[in-house]
């Protein structure tokens, strides 16, 4: 399995198509080759290919060199997706016949951004949890409602991972360094881009598009700012409400039709995944924890934390640290 420790160099193809984003790519490349100068052995051995073989231009202007054309019969052992803009127009039939050819052959097979929605337009996401970048989250989940999609940074379901973006792109290649060579190796990385949040994939991504929300009501929006700007110290939702420039039966209403949650609950969630970056990236006390994210005791926010994610913020930490990631 990929995902084992092992000193064997990992062989991988990165399939860029046109408009990727560079902060994708970037993301998915980078590790590698940091990978490689910070241990001073092969980890891995990669090509970046297109359909054609031809230059690739991203969403940028700026053009992208490749090795090859992709060769859907030697996709190596890990076939990565690289997509973003335009992405249906650019997944054409034979683009998915390539890629599902390719993952009988690959062990393990990802899409980065807008990849999921080339793999879920094979197919192979069928009855599979995924996730896709947070903006399409909504529009993913009804296009294809075969996939089970979920709003995690990053996502693996069998032999196949999806990733939310640049960000969720890095934390899952650190991710893949730590299963195989070690947390030494995967933090070694890390701090070559000053990165110091080494996030798990059940870490969400922002709950909602603010850009959306703004646009079509922007009383939820300053709504949400202001829950944002008040986690240590929680307003009722009458004052927020009141600062908003709604009542709160309106507010309620609104969250129900543009969020699917009460505000409350909206809330509550806000300062729960602030409680979980703490946890996770500080050695911050526990009650400090508390203090920092509204609660009144320790005692609360591990009865919060637990109904939300499943856990006590204590294993939290402990997995942060100990726990290797797995394919299951």
């Amino acid at each position: 399995m990929i995902l084992q420790p092992t000193d064997e160099t990992l062989t991988a193809t990165v399939l860029v198509l046109p408009d990727a984003s560079l902060m994708s790519l970037a993301s998915t490349l980078d590790p590698m080759r940091a990978a490689n100068r910070t241990t001073g052995t092969q980890v891995f051995d990669w090509k970046v290919v297109s359909i054609d073989g031809r230059p690739v231009a991203t969403s940028s202007g700026l053009p992208v060199q490749v090795d090859a054309a992709f060769d859907p019969h030697d996709p190596g052992e890990l076939l990565i997706v690289v997509a973003a803009f335009n992405v249906m127009r650019h997944a054409t039939a034979q683009v998915l016949a390539a890629i599902r050819t390719a993952a009988r052959r690959a062990v393990m097979i990802g899409g980065v951004e807008a990849g999921p929605w080339v793999l879920a337009r094979t197919g192979l996401l069928d009855d599979r949890r995924a996730t896709t970048h947070w903006e399409d989250l909504e529009d993913f989940a009804a296009r294809f409602p075969q996939v089970r999609v979920i709003p995690d940074r990053w996502v693996i379901d069998g032999n196949i991972f999806t990733t939310g973006g640049a960000a969720p792109a890095l934390d899952f290649m650190l991710a893949l360094i730590r299963a195989r060579r070690g947390y030494g190796a995967a933090l070694s990385v890390a701090s070559l881009y000053v990165y110091e949040e080494m996030h798990l994939p059940s870490d969400a991504q922002p709950l909602v598009s603010m850009g959306r929300i703004g646009r079509r009501e922007p009383r939820v929006a300053e709504a949400i700012r202001i829950m944002e700007a008040h986690l240590d110290a929680p307003l009722p939702v009458s004052v927020i409400a009141r600062r908003a420039g709604c009542s709160t039966r309106t507010l309620e209403g609104l969250f129900r039709d543009l969020v699917q949650t009460s505000p409350g609950a909206y809330y509550l969630s806000l300062r729960l995944q602030a409680a979980r970056r703490l946890v996770v990236d500080t050695d911050l006390s526990m009650a400090e924890t508390a203090v920092r994210t509204g609660f009144s005791s320790i005692a609360s926010l591990s009865r919060a934390f637990r109904r939300q994610y499943g856990h006590p913020p204590s294993a939290a930490r402990r997995r942060v640290r100990d726990q290797t990631p797995s394919a299951s």
